[in-house]
C-alpha cells in the first residue's frame, strides 16, 4: 500500500498527516517540490523477470520520463529474500544499514517500484515526510534534499532507477541520527 507519514522533525509522534489515498499524496508532495506519479504496475513481473524485459516493459514510460535525455544511465536494482542463503540475512541488513542515515545527492534520485516497496523519508524542515512506495509508484526526491531509505527488515524489491551521472547514486551523509527517531517501514505499514 502506498502511504504518506508527515511528521514534525523534531518529534516523530507529531503526526500531521497520514493518507493511503495517491491523490493526495501526490497533491501533497507535489506541494513540496517532491515528484510522485503511478505507472501501471504489471503483476506478472517479479525478481526474476530479467531486466532487459523489465525495461522493455516499461519503455513507453521510461521514454516519457526521459525525453529529454537527461538520464544518461538507467538500470534495475533487485532485493529479496533468498532463505535458501544463510547470510541472506546479515547481507540484507548491511544493504539496510546503508540508507538508513541521512544523506543527499547531487542530482535528482529517480526511482520507479517494479514490485515490492520502499519508503524514502525526506527531511523537508520543519518536517519529515515518509512516502511508502510500492509497485506501480515513481518518486523523485530532488537533488540536495535531506533523506534516507528503508527497504525494512525483509528487504524485497525490484525498482527501475534512473540517473544523469554513472555515480549519481553517490550519498553526501549528513552524520544527523535523524533517522532513529522515526518509525521504521515495518511500524509505518503494521499501523
Amino acid at each position: 500500500m502506498t502511504l504518506l507519514q508527515i511528521m514534525a522533525d523534531t518529534d516523530a509522534t507529531d503526526v500531521r498527516l497520514l493518507t493511503d489515498d495517491a491523490a493526495v499524496i501526490g497533491t501533497e508532495l507535489a506541494r513540496r517540490g517532491i515528484a510522485f506519479d503511478r505507472w501501471p504496475a504489471m503483476p506478472d513481473l517479479d525478481a526474476a523477470t530479467p531486466t532487459t524485459d523489465i525495461l522493455a516493459r516499461y519503455r513507453e514510460h521510461v521514454a516519457q520520463l526521459n525525453a529529454d535525455g537527461r538520464y544518461k544511465f538507467i538500470d534495475v536494482i533487485r532485493l529479496q529474500p533468498d532463505d535458501g542463503d544463510p547470510d541472506w540475512a546479515d547481507k540484507a541488513a548491511e544493504a539496510r544499514g546503508k540508507f538508513l542515515s541521512e544523506h543527499r545527492h547531487a542530482e535528482d534520485e529517480v526511482r520507479f517500484f517494479v514490485t515490492g516497496r520502499g519508503c524514502f523519508y525526506l527531511h523537508l524542515e520543519p518536517e519529515v515526510v515518509a512516502v511508502v512506495c510500492e509497485g506501480g509508484d515513481l518518486l523523485s526526491v530532488p537533488a540536495g534534499t535531506r533523506h534516507w531509505f528503508d527497504m525494512g527488515l525483509r528487504p524485497d524489491f525490484v525498482a527501475i532507477r534512473f540517473f544523469e551521472q554513472q555515480d549519481g547514486w553517490i550519498g553526501d551523509f549528513t552524520g544527523d541520527p535523524i533517522g532513529q527517531r522515526f518509525p521504521s517501514i515495518d511500524q509505518l505499514v503494521a499501523a
